[in-house]
């Protein structure tokens, strides 16, 4: 067994149906990932091994993990993001997960981002923004927001800069997402928007954001 890749393996019986879940730890190294409009270093955050992403002002901003497949199952993740300092007022940190990420003439992916200087606003509306739903293309948050007020974001606490647990299910058209390790999830999406299909999984981060992960683990249904 390699050591960079730690597996342990869980089987379900459901009805007289077996289940196989592979629970692998994904190491986050540089030459793993591709790079698409953000730049990428391994360093030391908050006295944790972690991999910074910092994008471009242009673009998809994501750093897609080589050589993974996901279409269902649970997918967790420490993430930490703040504004770069100097940018934009209105900038939040954006930083989240994408997963079936799929490339083409465009990239196609669904996505789970958190807003962190939104979780402790003193503007309710603003917390209520602290997490996201989008699926790209075609499905932006504004678009989303403007549809369907309050289904595809809500509140949950979060602090800027700091080490957030971030555990994503997915099954089917239904996701959900859960954040430091809360026994419910946060946010509900039974409707994702793309068909269901197997893609790649990416580091995902908005404009002016600077952004930490560490701790990637993949459990495929």
């Amino acid at each position: 067994m390699l050591k960079a890749r730690l597996c342990t393996f869980t089987l379900l019986v459901i009805s007289g149906c077996s289940v196989q879940l592979f629970g692998q730890k994904i190491p986050l190294v540089l030459s793993g990932l591709e790079l698409i409009n953000v730049t990428a270093t391994e360093t030391v955050y908050h006295k944790e091994k972690a991999v910074r992403i910092v994008g471009s002002k242009e673009g998809e901003q994501i750093a897609i993990i080589k050589d993974l497949e996901f279409r269902d199952g649970l997918i967790e993740i420490d993430m930490a993001g703040a504004p770069l300092p100097g940018s934009d007022p209105s900038f939040r940190g954006f930083i989240g997960l994408a997963f079936r990420v799929l490339k083409g003439d465009s990239i196609r992916y669904e996505c789970f981002y958190i807003r962190p200087t939104n979780g402790r606003a003193e503007d309710q509306l603003r917390r209520n923004h602290s997490a996201q739903y989008i699926a790209h293309p075609g499905y932006p948050w504004f678009k989303l927001r403007k549809e369907n007020p309050g289904v595809y974001e809500s509140y949950v606490d979060l602090i800027a800069g700091e080490w957030t647990k971030v555990k994503i299910k997915v099954k089917g058209k239904d996701a959900r997402l859960y954040v430091n390790d809360a026994p419910e999830p946060c946010l509900i999406v039974t409707d994702m928007k793309h068909d269901i299909q197997s893609g790649g999984i990416a580091l995902w981060i908005g404009v002016g954001t600077d952004g930490y992960f560490k701790n990637l683990r993949v459990t495929k249904e």
